[in-house]
C-alpha cells in the first residue's frame, strides 16, 4: 500500500516564514502564529494520514455504483466523510454568519493540500460544495443564504456546478437547458447535464445544485445565460427537506481515475428551481466558484506529484540495484540503493524541487485571494486574477509529469496497482482537463489577462520580480549568481514573450495565440524561480542567524539551487518557440493532418 506523510513542517516553512502571514496586516493574518498554524495543520496531517490515505486505494479499486437511483460511494467513505464534518474541517474558511469557522483562505489551501494529497477524489465531494457555498455567498439573496448555506458550511448538505452538456463544453453560449418561469417565482428546469462530479451520492442529506439554464427570452451565446439552485429534495421554510425534486441521476461514467468520485449525467426533468443574483447574469457568479475552483485545480496537480514523490523516495532508498560509479555505498550488501546512481537522484530532484516550489506558489496565490477579499487590495485582486491560468495550468501539467517521473522510478513496480503510482498518475491526469482545459488556461492568460486592465498587472509582477532582485542584490555573493541572477534572465525571456505578442499579435491574433501555451508554462517557470528565490533568501538567512533547523535550511537551499540551474533554464525554450511564431502551427490545412 502507498505511504503518505503531511508535509506540515515545508508549510509551516512557507507560511511562518517566508510569507510571514502572522506578520501581515490582513485582517485574520495576526491570529496565525506559529504554534496556532502547527496545531491546525498537525491535526489535519493526522486525519489526512491515518483517515483519508488508507481510504485511497479503497475508492480507486471500489469506485460508485448506481443503484435504483442512488449512488452508493465506496465502503468507508460515508465514515470518514461524518469525520471530516464533526472535526469542523468543511467550516475553516467559511462566514460564521452561516456557521463557518472563519479562518483565511490560505489555511485552508494548506489543509486542501493534505487532503488531496491523501484522497484526492474522497476531497472533491467537500471542494464542489465549497465552490457551491462561494457562488451563494457573493450572488445568492439573504434569503436564499440563510436557508442553504449553514448546511453547505458544515456539509450536512453537499453542492455541485451543472456547466457541461454533451454537445458544448468550453463554449457554454451553447448550452440548451431551459428554465421556464413559473407563477410562484420560481422556474422550471429542463435539460441534461454530463460530467458533474458529486452530482448524486449516499454521504449528505441533500444536493444543491448550481444549474447554468437559459430563460425564454435569453440573448444568443454566453449574455444568455443564468444561474439557478436546483435542490435534490425541496426544502421547506423551516428548513426541513420536503418532496424530491424532478431530477436523477442517469448514469456514471467509467473514468482513467478518481473512480472514488461520482461523474455523473443529470437529467433536470421540470425542476424546480431558483434563480442567483440577476436573470442573464449567471457567467458572473458561476466564474465565482470557477476562479477559486481553478486555483485548486492547481493544488490537486502539485498534490498528486506530492504524494508520488514520497513514494518515489522511499522505493528509491529501499530498492538495491547496482553499484554507485565511484564505488560501493553498501559493501554489505548484494547492490546499493537506486538512490545513489546520478540519473534517479535528477529524477528525484526534478520531482522535489517541482513540488516545493509548487506548494510555496500556491500559498502565495491563496494569500493574495485573502489580501484581495480581506482586505479589499485590488492590486493583489489583479495580481492573482492574472496569475490563476498560470497556476492551474503550469501545476497540473508539471503536477501530473511529476507522478510520471515518480512511477517511472520504480521501473517495471511503477506499472503494477500494487505499489499505487499508477492510481497517482491516472488521478492526477483529470486537473489537466476539468475546471477549463490547460489549453483554455493558455488562451485565458493571453488572450484576456495580459491586457486586462491596461496590462498593469503583468506590468506589476515585472515590477515586482525586479523589486525584489534589487533590493537584496549584493548581499551574498553565492546568492546572486545562483538565484537573483537566474531569475533577472528568466524574468527577461517572460518579458520578450509579452514584447513579441505585443507587436505580432494585434496584426495576426495566431501569432500570440499559437505560443499561448508556452507563454504559460514560461509564466509558471518565473514564479516558481521567484519562489525559489524567497525561499533561498529565508533559508540563508536564518542559517546565518543560526535559528531552526540548520539541516532543513541547507537541503531547502540545495534543492533551490537545482531549479535555478535545471528547471528555470527552460524559460528560454518556451521564448524560442513562441518566437517563431504561427506560421510552421497553421501551416497545413485541416485536410491535410
Amino acid at each position: 500500500m502507498p505511504i503518505y506523510t503531511a508535509p506540515t513542517e515545508d508549510q509551516l516553512f512557507v507560511l511562518d516564514e517566508v510569507l510571514r502571514i502572522g506578520a501581515s496586516e490582513v485582517p485574520g493574518y495576526g491570529d496565525l502564529d506559529r504554534d496556532t498554524l502547527d496545531a491546525i495543520l498537525g491535526e489535519a496531517a493526522k486525519l489526512a494520514e491515518n483517515v483519508l490515505a488508507p481510504l485511497n486505494p479503497v475508492g480507486d479499486e471500489q469506485g460508485c455504483t448506481l443503484e435504483n437511483g442512488v449512488v452508493r460511494t465506496p465502503k468507508g467513505f460515508k465514515a470518514a466523510f461524518d469525520q471530516v464534518r464533526e472535526g469542523g474541517w468543511t467550516a475553516l474558511d467559511c462566514d460564521p454568519e452561516y456557521g463557518g469557522q472563519g479562518l483565511p483562505y490560505v489555511v485552508a489551501t494548506a489543509v486542501g493540500e493534505m487532503f488531496s494529497s491523501a484522497n484526492m477524489a474522497f476531497n472533491m465531494y467537500q471542494g464542489l460544495t465549497h465552490g457551491a457555498y462561494n457562488a451563494i455567498h457573493a450572488h445568492g439573496s439573504d434569503d436564499q443564504k440563510a436557508m442553504y448555506l449553514p448546511k453547505m458550511v458544515s456539509c450536512e448538505w453537499g453542492g455541485t456546478m451543472n456547466l457541461t452538456e454533451p454537445h458544448c463544453g468550453t463554449d457554454l453560449g451553447l448550452i440548451r437547458t431551459k428554465a421556464v418561469p413559473a407563477e410562484d417565482g420560481s422556474y422550471k428546469i429542463t435539460g441534461q447535464k454530463i460530467w458533474i462530479s458529486a452530482g448524486e451520492h449516499d454521504m449528505v442529506d441533500n444536493i444543491i445544485h448550481l444549474v447554468l439554464a437559459k430563460l425564454p427570452d435569453a440573448p444568443d451565446g454566453v449574455k444568455g445565460i443564468s444561474l439557478f439552485i436546483v435542490p435534490k429534495f425541496m426544502v421547506n421554510e423551516d428548513g426541513s427537506l420536503g418532496d424530491r425534486n424532478a431530477l436523477s441521476c442517469g448514469g456514471l461514467e467509467k473514468k482513467m481515475g478518481i473512480h472514488g468520485n461520482a461523474t455523473c449525467v443529470m437529467n433536470y426533468d421540470g425542476a424546480t428551481g431558483f434563480l442567483v443574483g440577476e436573470p442573464h447574469k449567471g457567467m458572473r457568479a458561476m466564474f465565482t466558484m470557477m476562479n477559486e475552483a481553478r486555483l485548486g485545480v492547481g493544488l490537486q496537480g502539485y498534490a498528486q506529484g506530492a504524494v508520488a514523490y514520497q513514494n518515489a523516495l522511499a522505493f528509491a532508498k529501499d530498492r538495491v540495484q547496482g553499484r554507485a560509479v565511484t564505488g560501493a555505498e553498501n559493501p554489505e550488501g548484494a547492490a546499493d540503493p537506486i538512490i545513489v546512481h546520478p540519473d534517479v537522484r535528477r529524477n528525484l530532484m526534478d520531482q522535489k524541487a517541482f513540488v516545493e516550489g509548487a506548494r510555496a506558489f500556491t500559498l502565495w496565490g491563496a494569500s493574495l485571494i485573502d489580501q484581495a477579499h480581506r482586505a479589499q487590495d485590488t492590486k493583489a485582486e489583479g495580481l492573482i486574477s492574472l496569475l490563476t491560468p498560470v497556476i492551474k495550468g503550469f501545476l497540473t501539467d508539471k503536477g501530473f509529469e511529476t507522478t510520471v517521473l515518480a512511477q517511472q522510478t520504480l521501473g517495471g513496480s511503477g506499472f503494477t496497482r500494487e505499489w499505487g503510482l499508477e492510481q497517482f498518475v491516472r488521478d492526477a491526469r483529470i486537473t489537466m482537463i476539468y475546471e477549463g482545459t490547460n489549453g483554455v488556461q493558455a488562451l485565458d492568460l493571453v488572450g484576456r489577462k495580459l491586457a486586462q486592465d491596461g496590462g498593469k498587472h503583468v506590468m506589476g509582477f515585472f515590477e515586482m520580480v525586479k523589486g525584489f532582485a534589487s533590493e537584496n542584490k549584493g548581499k551574498d555573493e553565492a546568492f546572486d549568481r545562483d538565484f537573483l541572477e537566474p531569475l533577472k534572465a528568466a524574468s527577461k525571456d517572460l518579458q520578450a514573450a509579452g514584447m513579441f505578442f505585443m507587436q505580432n499579435g494585434m496584426k495576426n491574433p495566431n501569432e500570440a495565440l499559437a505560443g499561448s501555451y508556452d507563454f504559460m508554462h514560461l509564466f509558471g517557470h518565473v514564479c516558481l524561480g521567484l519562489m525559489w528565490a524567497r525561499m533561498g533568501l529565508t533559508a540563508q538567512e536564518k542559517l546565518a542567524a543560526g535559528e531552526g533547523d540548520a539541516a532543513f535550511y541547507r537541503t531547502k537551499l540545495a534543492t533551490g539551487r537545482y531549479y535555478m540551474a535545471r528547471q528555470l533554464p527552460m524559460t528560454a525554450t518556451h521564448l524560442a518557440r513562441i518566437q517563431s511564431g504561427a506560421e510552421t502551427v497553421m501551416a497545413l490545412e485541416a485536410e491535410a493532418f
